[in-house]
């Protein structure tokens, strides 16, 4: 079995050859698979884990894993990568991923953009939103202004300061990495420097004295050309739905699983769950649906420490400006599945004890945050967080550059930090994939009517999963998933009473069998009789089928008992 992969960040081919190696390792409980390719060519690829000794993967329930959608967010690709590594090496041994693997499947697509991971683990890096497609000119033209770049050369990008009458920057009184913002009025010590800060790169065109800031060439977000909320108005959503060829890979290869019932998206930062929807406030979802993800959340919040958020109700300042066309907002209105976004990584919370506000995406962090992740980096990510040096720009001549490296501060934890923030989220994936619906036969019989050749066939079948057999309130009010079908086959044999396959519509769960009143009734099950004409010592098959659910079988002798 190949080594663990959370000791560092994985380039793409090392990330292949780690995944060939476990396949060829464990045949039985891997196996890989290309989904399509980047815009660059790149394989994307897909691991699929399941027993196979216990039946093929297509006809188990199964949970869907994708990372690295966004470039700079690694720590994603390493979660999928752990998870994948548990699932095999713990298998037998650990009791929670034992059940699943014997009775579920679980798809892991560890990196969907490796075109712009790879740019930013690159000796030299390229930030990149996602793809590095250019996008809207698709001739790749730089605008005049400034492109964040590693100008330096020491493989990261930090922050540039230039020392200016009207800078809205001071340097901090306690810590002189750390910059805070010039008061609203204006008023400060004269003796201090104020500075402009810009990241780091080179200047196209610059004529001397302005300093535009014009969008990366490479404008595509990746996470807004799903079909869901799909629209012009949302920055980097793409020329159409689906018009990327990684995510139209990643939506064809989801919708040629329907057994799919669980999804789950790892990104950074923030250090928190997120769940659809981003389009509309919780009051427009069914309340059932909701009462699941705060279930499923509890759990969650208690193997990570990471909070549950609406996007919508919480992650969304200006309710004008949304962020739709995302894939979790995609696998449930869509899908009809319960999804989340895994936001990895707080490094206010590491160094103050406290987590992140939900505005820090659009506010960043206050003054005295950053003074505590200058310190804490210090101790625990000495390269983080550094002094400003002075640095001949081609463009803007003296200036420095310091501060905090984005990428191992903010966006991702120091490597050796990553298995203890990843760990916890392997048993929150199991958690949630054991929770999906589950087909089981309970009754399987035939009965002689009178003396000739006419035979009473039972099957008796329960959905011992948590959730119903459509997943959510959501797919059965909207009619996305197909209905449980029983069927019955045999050589020579005549169905009397009607059709040999039946339909029966959709199996309650667990979950909706537990009433106030503690009067479960039977709705997790289904029994189909069939009145068949053949002869004794006839060898049937009836069988029950759901796309979500599983595939089961049993075989009748006909009069064997």
């Amino acid at each position: 079995m190949p080594d663990a992969v959370t000791d560092r960040f994985l380039r793409y081919d090392e990330m292949s050859e780690w995944l060939s190696a476990v396949a060829a390792a464990r045949p039985d409980l891997v196996a890989l698979e290309t989904y399509g390719t980047s815009h660059e060519g790149r394989e994307l690829l897909l691991a699929t884990i399941t027993d196979s000794a216990t039946g093929p993967a297509e006809n188990k329930p199964a949970h869907w894993i994708d990372a690295n959608i966004h470039s700079v967010e690694a720590t994603g690709g390493v979660a999928a990568l752990h998870l994948i590594r548990r699932l095999v090496t713990e298998y037998g041994s650990d009791p929670a991923i034992t059940e699943l693997l014997a009775t579920r499947t679980v798809y892991v697509a560890p990196r969907v953009n490796p075109d712009g991971v790879e740019a930013a683990l690159a000796d030299r890096p390229r930030h990149h939103r996602s793809s590095t497609r250019s996008w809207p000119w698709i001739d790749g033209h730089r605008f005049p202004g400034l492109h964040p770049a590693d100008i330096d050369g020491n493989g990261r990008i930090r922050t540039m300061r230039i020392s200016d009458p009207d800078g809205a920057w001071v340097e901090h009184p306690d810590d002189t990495r750390v910059m805070v913002q010039v008061p609203v009025d204006g008023v400060c010590d004269p003796s201090r420097t104020r500075y402009r800060l810009l990241t780091e790169g080179e200047l196209v065109d610059h004529d001397g004295f302005t300093i535009p800031t014009p969008r990366d060439p490479s404008g595509l977000d990746l996470n807004r050309n799903f079909p869901a909320g799909w629209s012009t108005s949302v920055t980097g959503s793409g020329d159409h739905p689906l018009s990327e060829p990684e995510i139209d890979a990643l939506v064809r290869a989801i919708r040629a699983r329907p057994n799919i019932c669980g999804y789950n998206a790892f990104h950074t930062f923030g250090g928190v769950l997120l769940r659809p929807s981003s389009t509309r406030p919780d009051a427009s979802l069914p309340a059932a649906d909701l009462d699941v993800w705060r279930t499923l959340g509890t759990r969650g919040t208690e193997v990570t420490g990471y909070r549950c958020h609406s996007v919508y109700e919480d992650f969304t300042p200006d309710r004008d400006d949304l962020m739709s066309g995302a894939a979790d907002d995609w696998a449930y209105d869509h899908l009809g599945v319960f999804s989340w976004t895994t936001e990895f990584w707080d490094v206010i919370h590491h160094a103050t004890g406290e987590r992140a506000p939900t505005t820090i995406w659009w506010d960043g962090p206050t003054a005295e945050q950053e003074l505590a992740v200058a310190r804490w980096c210090d101790a625990h990510n000495p390269s983080g967080y550094v002094t400003w040096e002075p640095f001949e720009h081609p463009q803007l001549g003296s200036i420095e550059i310091g501060g905090a490296d984005m990428f191992s501060v903010w966006h991702n934890p120091p490597t050796a930090m990553l298995h203890a923030e990843v760990d916890g989220h392997v048993t929150f994936a199991v958690h949630q994939a054991l929770a999906s619906p589950r087909l089981v036969v309970r009754l399987a019989s035939a009965r002689r009517l009178g003396d000739g050749d006419l035979w009473e066939v039972a099957l008796g079948i329960a959905n011992t999963g948590w959730l119903p057999t459509d997943v959510s309130a959501h797919a059965r009010r909207t009619h996305l998933v197909r209905p449980l079908i029983t069927e019955i086959q045999g050589n020579d044999i005549e169905v009397i009473d009607g059709p040999a396959r039946r339909s029966h519509g959709q199996l309650e769960g667990r979950r909706s069998t537990v009433g106030a009143m503690r009067n479960d009734g039977t709705p997790d099950r289904s029994l189909t009789r069939w009145t068949i004409r053949a002869s004794l010592g006839t060898s049937v098959t009836a069988t029950a089928f759901h796309e979500r659910a599983g595939r089961v079988s049993a075989s009748i002798v006909l009069g064997a008992d």
